[in-house]
């Protein structure tokens, strides 16, 4: 690896392991690798698909409830991708999407924010409102494919800048605690066969390594809000 990227990474590491909300975390489970433990860390200067950490690590956010997991993530996302974004009474004077303003009339007309703050979003949801703000989104449910289809797809979309992808999983298959669950891919290394998922429930669990299989595993799950369809994943792009 180059030594420029080497140190980038370094340098990322150690602003995201100064990121508060990791004190009172769950236990990682065994089969997945925690992202600020030495072999994290290790995993992701090793990792050949990381143009998706830099941009999401910058703009990485605890979702504000436990129903906002997807909203979160699609915060993330349309920060990273630089869509112009409105007002933030937040921060203003300045403009940044956030977990209020991301509401608009287009997305309450695919998905209210009342219905959200209930219950979350399904796979097909987060798809829905991820174009009604205006972003490309290709939705895959995991039975629909395989795990080398799935792991082609995403490690292509990890090497490209400006591309993300979107996980749909259940916690219970791997281990946590305990439900369905959204947040975005950062990463991929090869050699562990291992993809860094930055799990936007700061306050619950640290991001974390998960083999692709396990992952893969998780996503194909029946979700019972969902028609017992699959959960699955999503690339999203401009």
């Amino acid at each position: 690896m180059p030594r420029l990227l080497s140190l980038c990474a370094v340098a990322a590491i150690s602003l995201f392991s100064a990121l508060p909300l990791r004190a009172d975390t769950l236990p990682v489970p065994p089969n997945l690798i925690a992202f600020d433990s030495i072999e994290g860390e290790k995993l992701l200067l090793g990792a050949e698909a990381t143009k998706a950490y830099f941009s999401l690590s910058e703009q990485f956010v605890t979702q504000r409830n436990q129903a906002f997991c997807g909203v979160a993530s699609l915060v993330m996302t349309l920060n990273a991708l630089k869509v112009p974004a409105p007002a933030s009474k937040e921060l203003a004077p300045f403009k940044a999407f956030d977990q209020s303003n991301i509401f608009t009339p287009q997305t309450e007309a695919v998905l209210p924010r009342s219905g959200i703050e209930k219950h979350g979003m399904t796979l097909d949801q987060f798809a829905s409102l991820a174009q009604a703000v205006g972003l490309k989104a290709e939705m895959h449910h995991a039975s629909d494919t395989t795990l080398a289809e799935f792991r082609r797809r995403v490690r292509a979309r990890l090497e490209v800048a400006g591309q993300y992808v979107i996980v749909n999983y259940l916690r219970s298959a791997l281990g946590q605690q305990k439900g369905g669950h959204i947040s975005p891919l950062a990463a991929y290394d090869a050699d562990s066969d291992r993809f860094l998922i930055l799990d936007v429930s700061r306050y619950k669990y640290p991001p974390v390594w998960v083999t692709a299989s396990d992952l893969f595993a998780a996503m194909n799950t029946p979700d019972h809000d969902n028609g017992n369809r699959s959960r699955g994943f999503v690339e999203l792009s401009r």
